[in-house]
């Protein structure tokens, strides 16, 4: 409460009233506004993040007939270990398939110019054995 003085110079008392801020989405202003916008936008990323994880996961886990016997340092283990807690894969397994389909997809452009010159290197002995062939 304060208190002013009117253009006729007579005294009066004012309640300032305090800002009133929503929590309701639709209102679109104050604080609640703005923390449950950024509570729905988390969440649309944890959606995301859920579902695009969930797809990797599917094509890394698809037709997996090879085995692969693989030494793992603890680190490397601990990262396995990580994503079977967490309920992402179901085995050490699937955590280890899950990491190499990732890394491979996330290096493509390395393996695809490692791809390129493994064929040259083929190209280039079947040459040689036609070459060597060809001399007896």
């Amino acid at each position: 409460m304060t208190t002013e003085i009117n253009g006729n110079g007579v005294a009066e008392e004012t309640v300032a009233e305090e800002p009133t801020t929503s929590t309701d989405p639709k209102m679109g202003s104050g604080k609640g506004s703005a923390a449950s916008k950024t509570i729905n936008e988390a969440i649309k990323q944890v959606e995301s993040f859920t579902e695009n994880l969930g797809k990797a996961l599917g094509s890394a886990l698809q037709d997996r007939a090879n085995v692969v016997m693989v030494r793992v340092n603890d680190d490397s283990l601990s990262y396995l270990d990580m994503l079977v807690e967490a309920d992402v894969t179901k085995s050490r397994s699937e955590s280890a398939a899950f990491l190499i389909n990732e890394g491979i997809k996330a290096n493509q452009v390395l393996f695809n110019r490692i791809r390129e010159i493994t064929d040259q290197i083929a190209s280039l002995k079947a040459q040689l054995r036609e070459s060597v062939k060809g001399e007896e």
